[in-house]
């Protein structure tokens, strides 16, 4: 019976993935190409591990090289920032210095490998230190997801690091006989934890340079996280005006960036402000006006999948959660309680 093994399996499911992305036009260029990537990288796994062709030995340790930058630039692309030329150049340092290591140093790729491995995972985990608001494309409606799912990757990467670790000692033990099985798991969970970035709907920002207003500006000069200046307070202000005179926060794919945009202020110093103001980060602070535009309409009559989707959530577990968070009952809850009151009665929500 012949044999299928697990890489060429999770090879199977990105290529699919890939194709399901491009068909729909969804997810980032920097995304695909990490899926496409990996995929080959799986297959090229398989064919010597499994089949013996020994000749696509040397292809190994580049096309694993590419996976760490090509992380942090879909990471980038799709949580923080748009891209400009100079991070795409500087990225490619790392293939490259592998390339030499492979026709110069072969014996230095063991050690060259996992450090380039775990210190993009770390550098991901550094970017993510602050939470949600470290991830200013990342949608508003919960950007709890997208941060797990960015830091599973991230742990991914080191783990796979790890695996040569676990590899080197089963040389030392075993003489090697748990090698095979020992890759075919971590990087398969390498390739889950892709493929599962590839299911998450992805922030497509222009690729244009950085400008100035995505400085790291951390807050309006002399404010304190004790005291918050009027500055910073007359800028929630005019969020809170923007969300209420607008559609804006009916919009599921708003984003941090895109309000700071619409308030013309960076985005850490608005993420700062409501930070130190309303002791919330912005998803939070989003997502309270959110529930009240779905309590007016639960008060109206609507249904609660209809309040969902005219208050700006897409997913039911996302609008249940916040909502409950909110007012301290579910959708379905509210709607009873507060069952043949006038729809003005809503903007009683204490919501500050």
């Amino acid at each position: 019976m012949p044999s299928f093994p697990v890489p060429v399996f999770a090879a199977a499911i990105l290529a699919c993935l890939l194709l399901r992305l491009v068909w729909s036009g969804e997810g980032s260029r920097w995304l695909r190409l990490l899926i496409a990537v990996t995929a080959v990288q799986s297959l090229i796994a398989a064919a010597v591990q499994h089949y013996g062709i020994v000749e696509l030995r040397f292809l190994q340790p580049f096309t694993a090289s590419l996976i760490p930058p090509l992380t942090w630039l879909a990471f980038v692309h799709g949580a923080l920032r748009p891209l400009a030329p100079r991070d795409v150049l500087v990225q490619l340092a790392a293939p490259a210095f592998v390339l030499f290591c492979i026709v110069f140093a072969p014996l230095t790729l063991d050690a060259v490998l996992p450090a380039l491995f775990t210190g993009y995972g770390l550098l991901m985990l550094h970017a993510m230190r602050n939470g949600a608001d470290r991830l200013p494309l990342a949608r508003l409606e919960s950007s709890a997801p997208s941060l797990r799912s960015w830091r599973l990757l991230a742990i991914l990467l080191i783990g796979s690091a790890a695996s040569d670790v676990l590899i080197v000692a089963d040389i030392l033990l075993f003489a090697g006989d748990l090698k095979g099985s020992i890759t075919s798991v971590t990087s398969s969970l390498l390739l889950l934890g892709v493929g599962l970035m590839g299911l998450e709907r992805a922030q497509d920002e222009p690729d244009v340079p950085a400008s100035s207003e995505d400085a790291p500006i951390e807050a309006v000069d002399g404010a304190d996280a004790a005291h918050p200046s009027e500055e910073e307070r007359q800028l929630v202000g005019r969020a809170f005006d923007l969300l209420t005179t607008s559609r804006l926060a009916a919009d599921p794919d708003l984003t941090l960036a895109r309000l700071a945009r619409r308030l013309t202020v960076p985005a850490k110093t608005l993420s700062a402000a409501i930070n130190r103001v309303e002791q919330m980060n912005v998803s939070q602070f989003v997502n309270r006006y959110r529930v009240e535009l779905a309590c007016r309409a639960l008060t109206a009559g609507t249904s609660v999948t209809e309040a969902m989707f005219e208050a700006g959530f897409r997913t039911k577990s996302n609008f249940n959660r916040e909502f409950r968070r909110v007012t301290d009952q579910s959708p379905t809850g509210w709607q009873q309680a507060n069952a043949g009151r006038a729809q003005a009665s809503a903007s009683s929500l204490p919501i500050t």
